[in-house]
């Protein structure tokens, strides 16, 4: 069982101003606690005790609650990562951080809120003999534009910047990578996490692992809304 996980937490999270001007959006209350608190109940329920967070912009915010917030966090092993000033891209910080990292390691995207069974999805690619694996959900463009072309159990193609018919898959936004799969790019500064998936697709190194239930994110205005609404839900169940 893969128990690390890499939160890519550093960008600046502009879709949400005014409220970003002078948090993380990390530290978004969510029904009383912030954000990453919410993340970090998923991880512990899926038994994953160590956590490198990549920070940039009011980093060194999401620091200071974490550290004083001890009496959560200090079952889990975490280590910080700055890419700030310079940022290094979403892959890029995942390539500064590898020190801090496992041969093998979750990545998940600091606005998602995936509350599925991590346990599966690791059995699943230790399994297996490749150096990444891809979460996907069957989305038809519903709660975000598709990205990914998906039949016969494997990715046919990913893209982010393209919005073909077929794409009727998205990158659900938790993925397993080797450190190896960082090999190609160690020369490199800036470069997108997609770069790095897309390099293993055309490696046949890819794994796919399909999700059934909806992802939720607050790195839109749309999605803290349905966030929201999610916990107050819950409290009221």
């Amino acid at each position: 069982m893969i128990k690390q996980i890499c939160v890519i937490a550093g960008g600046k999270a502009t879709r949400l101003y005014p409220i970003t001007h002078t948090i993380p959006k990390s530290l978004i209350d969510i029904s009383g606690k912030p954000f990453i608190y919410r993340q970090f109940e998923i991880f512990k329920k899926n038994g994953i005790n160590k956590v490198v967070l990549c920070l940039g912009v009011l980093g060194e915010k999401i620091e200071e609650y974490i550290k004083g917030e001890n009496s959560f966090f200090r079952n889990f092993e975490i280590f910080y990562s700055y890419d700030f000033p310079v940022p290094l891209g979403t892959g890029g910080c995942i390539l500064n951080a590898l020190k801090y990292l496992d041969q093998n390691f979750f990545v998940i995207y600091g606005d998602s809120y995936l509350d599925i069974n991590f346990k599966e999805i690791s059995s699943f690619y230790e399994k297996q003999n490749k150096l990444g694996l891809m979460t996907i959900f069957k989305n038809d463009n519903l709660y975000d534009r598709s990205n990914v072309i998906y039949r016969n159990g494997k990715i046919i193609e990913y893209n982010k910047s393209v919005n073909k018919p077929e794409m009727n898959y998205i990158d659900y936004g938790l993925g397993i990578l080797s450190k190896d799969a960082f090999n190609p790019f160690i020369n490199q500064k800036n470069f997108d996490l997609e770069e790095v998936y897309k390099y293993l697709l055309k490696e046949d190194e890819l794994l796919a692992y399909e999700v059934n239930s909806r992802f939720y994110e607050i790195g839109s205005k749309k999605g803290l809304e349905e966030m929201l609404n999610l916990f107050k839900n819950k409290i009221h169940t």
